[in-house]
Parts: C-alpha cells; sequence; structure tokens
C-alpha cells in the first residue's frame, strides 16, 4: 500500500524525484496509519462492561483486568501481542503480564490445599499479575513458616503480606439489628416472590433467628430463613410484618439516603461505599475478587469480595455499594476504622441468586 502511494505521488514527477519521494513520504504514512488508537476514558460501569466482554472473547490470553479510576481507563492483562492488539483496538489499555489466569487460579487452588491456616486470606490481584495472600498478627512461629513453606515453592505467581489485627467476622453489629445477643447490619431490603425480607451476613444468622430493630427485643422486625456460613456469608431475613415500610435505600448516616435500584458485580478498582451500624458510612476501593478468607475454627468462605475499606464488630451484613448499585454484604476482616485494614465482603448477586431475591428494579 505504501509503494503504491510513493509510485502515485511520483507520477507527475521525473522517476528520480518518485523514487526520493517514496522514501521521504512512506515512514510518514506509516506512522500515521500505523498509530496505535489511545485508550478510551471510561466510567467504572462501562469499563467492567468492556472488561467482562474482552475476557470472555480473548479467552486464554486475558489474564484479568481492572479499572484505573484516576485516568478513567480500563486496563487489560494479557498474554501475547495479538490480545494486546485485540484489546488496545476495542478501547482499553493492555498490560502484556507473565502469569495467565490459569496459572493464578491453579495457585489458588495450591493454597486451599496445603495452606489451610487460620487467618489468612487470597485473591487474585489483576494490578500485580499476582495471588495476594495476606496474613493477619496470629499467623507467626510455625503456622508462618507453614504459609511461606508453601509460597516460596509457588514463585513469582504468589505474594505475601501481612495485615494487622485479626481476620473474624464482624459480628457484634446500614441500621443496627439485634438477635441472638448479637449486634448487626441490615444490608439490603429484597423481595422474594413477592414477599418483604432483607439481606444480611450469614454468619449474623447463624446465631440469630429473630431479629429486633432495639436490643432490648421490643421492635421485632423478623425471622431468619436462610442462612449460609461458612462456605458463603448471606442470611436472609423475612419480615413479620409485610405491611412494613421497606424501602430500596441505603442510610449515608447523616440524614439522607442513597437509593438502591440495581446490583452490580464487583470490579478490581471500583469505588465503593460502606454502611454499617458501628462506624457509619466509610469508603474505599475494590482490590481483589473471588477472595477466599479462612476465619479459624473450620470457617473457611469462599467467593468474597476484597477492599481497603475499613469496618468494625457490628458492621456485619451491612450494605457495600457503588452509587445506585448494590455491590456486597459485609463478612468480615481486620483492622479498624482508625488505623484501616482489609475487610471482605459477600457478592449481592450471589446471595440473591441463591435465595431467587430482587432488590431495587434489578435482579
Amino acid at each position: 500500500m505504501n509503494t503504491r502511494i510513493g509510485v502515485t505521488a511520483g507520477a507527475a514527477v521525473a522517476a528520480a524525484a518518485a523514487i526520493a519521494g517514496a522514501a521521504i513520504l512512506i515512514p510518514s504514512a506509516q506512522a500515521g496509519q500505523d498509530q496505535p488508537p489511545e485508550p478510551r476514558a471510561l466510567s467504572q460501569p462501562d469499563a467492567a462492561q468492556l472488561g467482562t466482554e474482552l475476557a470472555d472473547g480473548l479467552g486464554e490470553s486475558a489474564a484479568g483486568w481492572y479499572f484505573d479510576g484516576d485516568s478513567g481507563r480500563l486496563v487489560m492483562n494479557v498474554t501475547d501481542e495479538d490480545a494486546a492488539r485485540e484489546a488496545r483496538e476495542q478501547g482499553a489499555e493492555p498490560r502484556i503480564v507473565q502469569n495467565s489466569m490459569a496459572s493464578l487460579r491453579a495457585a489458588t487452588g495450591t493454597l486451599r490445599q496445603q495452606a489451610r491456616i487460620p487467618g489468612t486470606a487470597w485473591s487474585i490481584d489483576p494490578r500485580t499479575n499476582k495471588v495476594v495472600v495476606v496474613a493477619d498478627s496470629t499467623v507467626t512461629g510455625d503456622t508462618w513458616n507453614s504459609l511461606t513453606a508453601v509460597t516460596d515453592r509457588m514463585g513469582d505467581s504468589v505474594t505475601v503480606k501481612r495485615s494487622e489485627g485479626e481476620f473474624k467476622p464482624f459480628a457484634d453489629g446500614g441500621d443496627a439489628i439485634f438477635g441472638g445477643g448479637s449486634r448487626c447490619s441490615l444490608g439490603f431490603n429484597v423481595t422474594v416472590n413477592g414477599a418483604k425480607a432483607f439481606l444480611t451476613a450469614g454468619h449474623c444468622g447463624q446465631v440469630g433467628q429473630r431479629w429486633t430493630a432495639d436490643q432490648a427485643g421490643n421492635a421485632p422486625l423478623g425471622t431468619t430463613v436462610v442462612s449460609q456460613f461458612p462456605g458463603a456469608d448471606f442470611a436472609l431475613v423475612g419480615y413479620d410484618d409485610q405491611n412494613a415500610d421497606a424501602p430500596s435505600t441505603v442510610d449515608l448516616k447523616n440524614g439522607d439516603v442513597q437509593a438502591i435500584n440495581r446490583v452490580e458485580e464487583a470490579s478490581v478498582g471500583m469505588p465503593v461505599q460502606r454502611s454499617g451500624s458501628t462506624t457509619g458510612l466509610s469508603q474505599g476501593t475494590v482490590t481483589g475478587l473471588n477472595a477466599t478468607v479462612n476465619y479459624g475454627n473450620g470457617d473457611i468462605v469462599d467467593g468474597l469480595i476484597q477492599t481497603d475499606v475499613c469496618a468494625e464488630p457490628g458492621d456485619s451484613g451491612g450494605s457495600m455499594f457503588s452509587g445506585d448499585a448494590a455491590v456486597g454484604l459485609t463478612s468480615g476482616g481486620s483492622g479498624d476504622c482508625t488505623n484501616g485494614g482489609v475487610t471482605f465482603f459477600q457478592p449481592v448477586s450471589t446471595a440473591l441468586a441463591a435465595v431467587d431475591g430482587r432488590i431495587g428494579d434489578g435482579s
């Protein structure tokens, strides 16, 4: 194509001049035609949609993705140049990485089989293209040695970090609910086959069958219908009074509420907020997906959302949301809202699918 351009330009001048002109014009033409497109600035929901579509389309060449909130770009991890070219053409910012998604998933399987140590958690981090293992303050001595013996054999696919505090479900506590001697937080109001109910944490549902809005038990709310913990961490509580006001909103703890109209899957880099009865409203970012957390005593939960949002005892079950979208239910973690920490959330989408529930105008 470039040779034809040179010949056409030289038709009006001497042959020698045409050759010289082609030598000058060809690089310029190639530079203009081969310049790769710039990544598009996207909203977080649009980035999530594009990331999902690219991951499906690129198959084994895709190695995870995340949303860069500062630039508004979708960063797509890929394992070869062809996939990078396709991602760039679709508007993403490609990054060629070493570890495939298959190898990272295999690493999480190895950890689950060989590193079942209380006080540990792990998830795939697309920002580092590694499985990040987090060990809390209880993992010391022999248990620390056992953990690192496994991770050292796994090479560059895994990295280990320490977390202050102790991983534990935040059961003790938007709005406070009381049951079984514990305080938790209401997550989201939902409907199941037309009946009013709400979601909270499964470890709360395990200790409380009857729930009230006050500690004295004088303001009954509802009864636990479904509770899953460990494995997952969600519970469905049916309202005793089906005429009760149960709006699809989250308490922002400042006199205002956020309407919740839909459900959205979490993605790494997603900005989120959490509302809980102990610490009120806090915010942060999703840092990992499909996290496995070992709370100890055999309580292992899979499929969680990892974040840098803070939480404390009593916030369990509280709502994590992004704009008008329900995203997660507070499960547990380490740290507090003074020093920060790691907090894990049960995906709302999984809980709704399990109970055939609806939230807002979504499903």
